[in-house]
């Protein structure tokens, strides 16, 4: 299915709504029925139709239909945070007594759920190195039920070699989730190379403006009816239709602002591998990163988010640094308009900051769609002041 039709055209049925080019959002809690009988189908099958905005919507439909092709899925649910999707996806498939296999350091929030509130139910989780196939493989019990993939995480950018994750588990009936959070279905397809649950903070990319939040689940059909029947209607943590609306307007533009983002990335990182206070950089597709030639394999781009480090003695540098930067914003999350930026020291006591710990000196830098000199200046007169 072409992208420029799945973007302008899918699911937009502009003859039942006034040929208006965009489509309405259609804001409202419920909808009315004209029999009982159509009221008692509906009531046996609300994933079928309308009953509640809680949850299915027009607006979102649209917006559904969109993400499950962009995907390459048969369907998707829409969430109201990418929290929520990740939180609704593994729920959906584990029990008392599961075990889940997860890569380590994943999104906060996936750990906390692994950490926090899935043992209180008796549900294990053990975190490994994804890098390796053979890690997988090692920490298999016959009551895993759940893999879950971050490829690739959003700090130092580590892949799983997707095809061969998926081969492993289908081979032992094990469901594997991949958070695609940082390449979007533009830059990577996980459910092509044999994922059964790709999910992504719509947040980033998809919304591109930092004005929503948002989180996708794509997946087989019977998959996305079981987690909407149970986890989502139960939590009610579906997106709202405006936000739905907000997401339809971001996607308009989501190939031509990952081309540009793409473009001022090279730049920057250019820039920074050749200063002399940037220790290294890591990014997917620079040619020192060690998954280099596996990124080039499964991903079709990549873009917008790297770490570095800075060559600094104390930690008061890296917060001079951060505290000069005139345009880049200090803040969390990516995937919008503007640069961002992020000292991993913002999460260690300064009492605690180590200077030998390399980890201490780095720096997440989202780049956003300003033009790449004005970015480098910037960079380079807050490097000049360390």
């Amino acid at each position: 299915m072409d992208i420029s039709y799945i973007i302008n055209e899918l699911g937009e049925d502009r003859e039942q709504y006034f040929n208006a080019v965009a489509p309405p959002i259609v804001q409202t809690s419920n909808f009315a029925f004209k029999t009982v009988a159509d009221m008692r189908n509906r009531f046996r099958d609300e994933y079928g139709g309308y009953i509640y905005s809680k949850g299915l919507n027009p607006t979102v439909d649209i917006l559904r239909k969109k993400l499950a092709a962009l995907d390459g899925a048969e369907d998707c649910l829409v969430f109201n945070s990418g929290s929520s999707a990740i939180y609704a996806s593994v729920m959906a498939n584990v029990k008392a007594g599961d075990h889940i296999v997860s890569v380590k350091n994943p999104y906060t929030w996936a750990q906390k759920l692994f950490d926090n509130i899935l043992p209180r139910f008796g549900v294990a989780t053990t975190y490994i190195d994804g890098t390796d196939i053979r890690n997988f493989e090692a920490v298999i019990q016959p009551n895993t039920t759940v893999i879950y993939l971050e490829s690739p995480n959003s700090w130092y950018f580590e892949l799983q070699d997707l095809q061969a994750v998926s081969k492993l588990a289908g081979s032992k009936g094990i469901l594997t989730i991949c958070d695609n959070s940082y390449c979007t279905p533009l830059y990577q397809k996980p459910l092509v190379m044999g994922i059964d649950i790709s999910l992504q903070s719509a947040t980033k990319y998809i919304g591109g403006h930092s004005d929503v939040v948002a989180g996708v689940v794509c997946g087989a059909k019977k998959m996305m009816r079981k987690i909407f029947e149970n986890e989502m209607s139960t939590s009610g943590n579906g997106i709202s239709p405006f936000n739905a609306w907000l997401l339809i307007r971001g996607l308009r533009t989501l190939p031509v602002r990952l081309e540009k983002i793409t473009q001022n990335t090279a730049k920057v990182m250019e820039f920074l591998l050749q200063h002399p206070k940037v220790e290294s950089v890591i990014f997917p597709f620079n040619e020192d990163f060690p998954q280099y030639e596996l990124a080039w394999r499964q991903m079709q781009g990549c873009c917008g988010l790297l770490s570095f480090f800075l060559r600094v003695n104390k930690v008061e540098e890296v917060v001079t640094f951060c505290e000069s930067l005139r345009h880049i914003l200090m803040a969390v999350s990516w995937g919008g308009y503007e640069s961002l930026i992020i000292p991993a020291c913002a999460s260690v006591l300064p009492d605690r900051y180590d200077i030998t710990k390399k980890s201490h000196r780095m720096l997440r830098l989202y780049i956003g769609q300003e033009e790449p000199g004005y970015i480098i200046s910037d960079l380079r007169q807050a490097l000049n002041t360390i």
